[in-house]
């Protein structure tokens, strides 16, 4: 939805896989724009909005995620946005086609601010983040958080750390203004971009239970704690292959497989989901950033004892022009050698080498058997010794 902003994506219709008409001419009834009200799992009824009452046998949630806001004063005014849904992404877009944007602010410095800092720089708005914490995208190591913050800056994309944002006032000279402990600060647009959660308001009115990341409660076939209830997407639960635990990742190709999974099971079929390895990647400006697994900390609350390393190298031979600078970080257990997660970000071959690393990850491979993977090598791409091989080796020397 921010390629589609920023103008990258002309159409919004390349943004949507199926329309109704399309569902129809399969005999299913697709209705949009329409809210469930209740859901009445003993006589397996359906309560819309309007008062009609749709009979079930067998209900699937895929409620999604709604967006966190954070609570102040002034959040609903005109020009302040939360980006969730393809219908925000419209709304924004007409915002910027009627109303005359000078400058954006964008509260938070996660995926969605990062992609939406280049969006709304690439249309010429002068952008800033702020961010509650002193780094963006925090998730990943400190050193590549700096190096997007360097991204950032280089684009001429302003960042203010350990911001708290108390208000959204009427501007003087812009449309709006920001209240923070750390000042004002004006602007045409805001985007509230501080995080999702699961949306279970449903699930938890029918009784359903949920698991501590507060996301519905399902089993390997996506079905919830209740006959003929089944859950999937980002309201539902998903089994991490290297923590052991279910967790909540909201990510649409997670939200795929699990439609599938539950559409073959309702269908009369059998399938299970077997799980995730928590791969995900953004793009901000001519950077690459990505990450599978579990970091440190993630590690240790999972029981693991874990070491890692960190390297910068090149994502191509070094022997060729261009060099392409990118950083490498693996995560092992040292009391068994097994990998437990990594982290890229780079110019380019950043997502490239985190999927390597997502398979290992699925198959469970050791950091001695990740150091002598046969990767294919050819100059213009990558050299002989990967990265990947480089980070491993030395991590071995570590356990």
């Amino acid at each position: 939805m921010p390629y589609y902003i920023g103008d990258v994506i002309k159409d919004e219709k390349h943004l949507i896989a199926r329309t109704p008409e399309k569902f129809r001419e399969s005999g299913i009834d697709v209705r949009i724009d329409t809210r469930v009200e209740e859901v009445d799992p003993a006589a397996g009824r359906v309560r819309l909005a309007g008062g009609e009452q749709l009979p079930y046998d067998i209900l699937v949630l895929g409620t999604g995620a709604k967006p966190v806001r954070p609570g102040i004063p002034g959040e609903d005014r005109p020009g302040v946005f939360t980006l969730r849904k393809l219908s925000d992404a419209v709304r924004i877009k007409g915002w910027l086609g009627e109303v005359p944007c000078r400058k954006a602010i964008i509260v938070g410095a996660g995926f969605i601010g990062m992609e939406m800092s280049e969006a709304l720089r690439n249309l010429g708005i002068e952008t800033r983040v702020v961010q509650r914490g002193k780094l963006p995208v925090n998730r990943w190591d400190p050193e590549f958080s700096q190096t997007v913050l360097a991204e950032l800056e280089r684009h001429a994309v302003g960042f203010a750390a350990e911001v708290e944002v108390r208000a959204v006032e009427e501007g003087r000279r812009s449309r709006l203004r920001l209240v923070t402990n750390r000042g004002e600060d004006e602007a045409d647009m805001i985007l509230m971009a501080v995080g999702i959660r699961p949306d279970t308001d449903l699930a938890r009115a029918m009784g359903l239970p949920l698991g501590t990341n507060g996301a519905i409660r399902v089993d390997f076939s996506q079905r919830a704690q209740r006959e003929g209830v089944y859950a999937v997407g980002d309201c539902a639960e998903a089994y991490h292959r290297v923590s052991k635990s279910w967790v909540n990742i909201p990510l649409g190709d997670i939200a795929n497989k699990q439609g599938r999974v539950a559409g073959r099971n309702v269908g009369g079929g059998s399938a299970v989901f077997p799980g995730i390895v928590g791969s995900q990647c953004f793009k901000v400006f001519d950077l690459e950033v990505a990450s599978t697994g579990l970091d440190e900390r993630e590690a240790a609350a999972s029981g693991f004892h874990p070491v890692s390393v960190l390297i910068w190298g090149n994502a191509i031979a070094g022997s060729m022009p261009g060099s392409k600078k990118l950083g490498l970080k693996l995560v092992a257990d040292r009391a068994t050698g097994r990998l437990l997660g990594g982290q890229a970000a780079g110019e380019a071959g950043a997502v490239s080498r985190i999927n390597t690393l997502a398979c290992a990850l699925w198959a469970g491979l050791s950091v001695d058997e990740l150091a002598w993977l046969d990767l294919a090598y050819s100059p213009p791409v990558a050299a002989a010794w990967d990265p990947i091989h480089i980070a491993a080796q030395q991590l071995r020397r570590k356990l």
